[in-house]
């Protein structure tokens, strides 16, 4: 039997060799499609294809019918990162320099518009028709626009929160839910459906993975505070200096004394913040207890979706998915 990395390194190769045909550069504006690659080609786990290829395969269906679908939504992840990073004014991500530092604020908008328009590409022009229904394409086409609603919902969230010292924790969870879980949710259902999987199964898969993209972000929020650089391959405590409003600082500033509280707001939102500043956040924060506050919650999520598969018959699909919400909140990047 392979073993979890195998598959998503599997995964990753089939990925990649459809972005490669759909992003290819042959006749077109070379600089466009070579910024539209950039993020792309600098690595990336390919989670959320893996989640809709392993939701085909657990409802009976064939994986590679799902693959472009897959394919689409990690498209649909790529173009969120690109512009993302604008907004945020990030300058690395996955070790390399973000889109917009390379081509600057213009190509970089380009570069994502084109990626997002691609994810319909990816589904119209390479799903296998003989396979995959219209009504099934139709669905996911469907599933993938709700998706993309709710990231740029989530989105908007996680800017405003920036201009707030005080987010509430159910706030919190609500922009976790739009702007990360909708896009796992959205994966599960997509290869539910390609599958030919039931009412339930596309329901339960799409709750298994919407939970795990909660704990998903929760552990990403850890990291992004506590994470060691040279794995990460960006800044930790950048979310610190941006004003993100993680559930480490939305805990830590309910439970802060005057001066704890302080320490977090001055460098909080504070594009200007020392090193000294962000680490002496960073240190109140996690004496405040808020790492395995945390942590806690993102066990709990994991559980709740390892319970969304209970119904399905012992299977390595269904194996896999498990170890997967397992590694949502146990990596090191």
């Amino acid at each position: 039997m392979t073993t979890l990395d195998e598959q998503l390194k599997s995964t990753q190769k089939k990925v990649n060799a459809l972005i490669d045909q759909i992003l290819s550069a042959e006749g077109r504006p070379k600089v466009l499609y070579k910024a539209s690659r950039h993020l792309i080609e600098a690595g990336g786990k390919r989670l959320r294809p893996f989640v809709a290829l392993k939701a085909c395969e657990l409802v009976g269906g064939n994986e590679e019918d799902a693959l472009p679908a897959a394919t689409a939504v990690e498209l649909l992840h790529s173009f969120t990162l690109v512009h993302d990073d604008v907004m945020d004014r990030s300058k690395m991500r996955r070790g390399v320099p973000t889109v917009h530092v390379l081509y600057g604020i213009p190509m970089a908008v380009n570069a994502g518009d084109l990626i997002f328009a691609r994810v319909y590409d990816a589904i119209l022009d390479h799903t296998n028709r003989t396979h995959v229904s219209s009504e099934r394409i139709l669905r996911v086409l469907s599933i993938i626009t709700q998706a993309t609603i709710s990231v740029c919902e989530g989105q908007a969230r996680d800017i405003s929160f920036e201009k707030r010292k005080r987010v509430t924790e159910a706030e919190y969870f609500e922009m976790v839910r739009w702007k990360t879980a909708a896009l796992y949710e959205a994966a599960a259902k997509v290869g539910a459906i390609v599958g030919g999987g039931t009412e339930d199964q596309i329901s339960s898969l799409g709750n298994f993975a919407h939970n795990a993209g909660v704990a998903f972000q929760i552990r990403d929020d850890i990291l992004g505070l506590i994470g060691d650089e040279a794995v990460l391959k960006k800044p930790v405590g950048d979310d610190i200096r941006q004003g993100k409003q993680t559930i480490l600082v939305t805990y830590a500033l309910k439970h802060a004394n005057q001066m704890q509280r302080k320490k977090i707001l001055v460098a909080l939102s504070n594009p200007k913040a020392t090193a000294k500043q962000i680490q002496e956040a960073i240190d109140v924060i996690q004496s405040l207890g808020a790492v395995a506050y945390a942590n806690k919650k993102a066990e709990e999520f994991t559980e709740n979706a390892k319970t969304q598969l209970s119904s399905f018959p012992d299977s390595p699909a269904k194996t896999a998915l498990l170890e997967l919400a397992e590694l949502f909140i146990t990596r090191k990047y």
